[in-house]
């Protein structure tokens, strides 16, 4: 009777026989969990200790840098609330005001010259000439060159008394009275610090350039010289539009860049003469490893970094709405 029932329920495909092996067995899906636990351990892992070093050595430092622009701190003493006070002090600080007026010279002269001159050099040396990649490493190399060499050359081509450039002014007819005293002097220190800044990082932004147009289609040039178009309708019409996404990265990396220059005032200028050439972050640095006013100089930080943000956040606005005009 049991047999005949057991061999009509395997008949009719019915019973619970079918259903327990249709069903995944509970031991495989724990095997199957604890893998895929395992798995998400070794990802993390391997993110950890680049997770904690920053954890660790920027997360940490800036978070107490936010809480330490409201306090009172000589770094030795107990720290004590000041509330709004730093912020205030901003406003009657003539020596901040500088720092933040030249900051905006700085940057709105060198960003807009080294997206000119990083462009013009990479359109150059993306032609086939002779000794392009001569000339493509002798214009990289001062980005990797030792700052404090190329520092100490530079002030000297510079240098009012007996640099090169003077000389080569003088030759060609210039009063010696009025040839710049460039570092040494109030009014030519910024521009010495703004080309020295241009010549320094235009190499590297030349690099991104040049692999933006390798990436241009060949085949839009070939029509436009079909169509007839000049090489200046074709730089417009071609190569500006197709190099936007490009020059959207760099300006914004040359914007922050330029907001956090410190090594190149320092070793240059220090920021005089007086204060023609003290930038934000050389203020900070003075009201905090000078004056050890670490209270107020988070507090420059602080407004330091809520301009960068700002900026960076016009920028991204500005970039979507002509994508979107574009569309």
């Amino acid at each position: 009777m049991t047999t005949s029932t057991e061999k009509t329920a395997a008949a009719t495909g019915a019973g619970p026989s079918v259903h327990a092996a249709a069903r995944p067995p509970v031991r495989t899906a724990v095997s199957k969990r604890r893998r895929k636990i395992m798995n998400t351990l070794i990802a993390y892992s391997f993110i950890a200790p680049n997770f904690i070093g920053f954890a660790v050595f920027t997360l940490g430092p800036i978070l107490f840098a936010f809480v330490l622009a409201f306090m009172r701190w000589d770094g030795s003493n107990p720290m004590e609330f000041a509330g709004l006070d730093n912020f205030w002090r901003l406003f009657s600080d003539r020596v901040f005001q500088a720092a933040f007026w030249n900051t905006i010279i700085f940057t709105g002269f060198v960003v807009p010259l080294t997206l000119i001159c990083s462009l013009g050099l990479a359109i150059l040396l993306n032609q086939k000439i002779f000794g392009r990649n001569f000339f493509r490493t002798v214009a990289f190399f001062p980005y990797v060159a030792s700052l404090v060499a190329v520092a100490v050359v530079w002030n000297m081509i510079f240098n009012p008394e007996f640099g090169p450039v003077n000389m080569i002014l003088y030759t060609l007819g210039v009063d010696p009275s009025n040839l710049p005293g460039w570092a040494a002097d109030r009014h030519w220190a910024m521009v010495t610090v703004i080309l020295f800044s241009v010549w320094k990082n235009m190499g590297y932004f030349m690099v991104i350039y040049l692999a933006g147009l390798q990436g241009i289609s060949a085949e839009l040039y070939e029509a436009a010289d079909i169509d007839g178009a000049t090489p200046l309708q074709k730089f417009w019409r071609i190569t500006l539009p197709q190099l936007a996404p490009t020059t959207f990265f760099v300006s914004v990396m040359l914007t922050i860049q330029s907001f956090k220059v410190f090594d190149q005032i320092f070793m240059i200028t220090q920021g005089g003469p007086g204060t023609s050439t003290l930038v934000l972050v050389y203020h900070i640095y003075n009201q905090a490893f000078i004056s050890w006013d670490l209270g107020y100089s988070s507090m420059v930080a602080l407004v330091l970094f809520l301009l960068v943000l700002a900026i960076t956040i016009i920028q991204f606005r500005w970039s979507q709405r002509n994508e979107g005009d574009t569309a």
